[in-house]
């Protein structure tokens, strides 16, 4: 087996791999463009992106700077999905995220880790995992999601939290680590923020 293909088997593998990052640096230079377009381009951005991505569905919109390991190239995104400034996402291996989930600034999603034992480390070696966020989430600024994670449907993480292990659907979850502080309510449906009501 192929150091390649080993990315997407949890198998430890060499990143460094020339196979790998030749492809990684055809992907990286049309992040780096991406990156450089202006906020009048809207058409070409989503060009761009349905060229990038592995899946991307309708209505997504990305705000630059947009950092990713393999330029995106491993990523799914259903429709309407919302990413702020300055994400970042490891894709060494699959990420997956579910229709109108919205990204706060500065999320980071990383689905690679390295071996705890030095040796590994010094040679190169590193194994990947992926993540996969549910539909309808709000995942608040700078959230860090690590390997393997699954985060069910219409989950809130707080800011600043650290998702170290799955979160069900339909909770707020905050922490480093990130744990379930509680569902969401009857008094969510009546409450968007503190005492301030929804008007339906």
């Amino acid at each position: 087996m192929s150091m390649k293909d080993k990315m997407h088997t949890g198998e430890l593998y060499l990143c460094g791999d020339s196979e790998i990052m030749k492809e990684q640096f055809v992907c990286l230079e049309k992040l780096y463009e991406y990156n450089q377009t202006r906020p009048s381009e809207f058409e070409k951005r989503t060009e761009m992106l349905k060229d990038m991505f592995a899946e991307i569905g309708e209505g997504c919109y990305i705000e630059p700077p947009l950092h990713a390991n393999l330029g995106v190239k491993h990523i799914h995104f259903g429709k309407n999905v919302y990413c702020n400034f300055g994400t970042t996402l490891v894709d060494d291996t699959h990420i997956y995220v579910g229709d109108y989930t919205m990204f706060g600034p500065n999320v980071v999603v990383a689905t690679a880790g390295h071996p705890l034992l030095p040796e590994l480390r010094q040679e190169g070696y590193q194994y990947n995992f992926p993540v996969t966020i549910g539909k309808n989430c709000w995942i608040g600024a700078g959230v860090i999601i690590v390997p393997g994670i699954t985060i069910g449907d219409n989950v809130v993480i707080g800011a600043g939290s650290v998702v170290t292990k799955d979160i069900p659907s339909n909770v707020v979850a905050v922490g480093n680590p990130c744990k379930v502080l509680r569902e969401i309510n009857d008094h969510d449906r009546e409450y968007y923020f503190k005492d301030r009501k929804i008007e339906w």
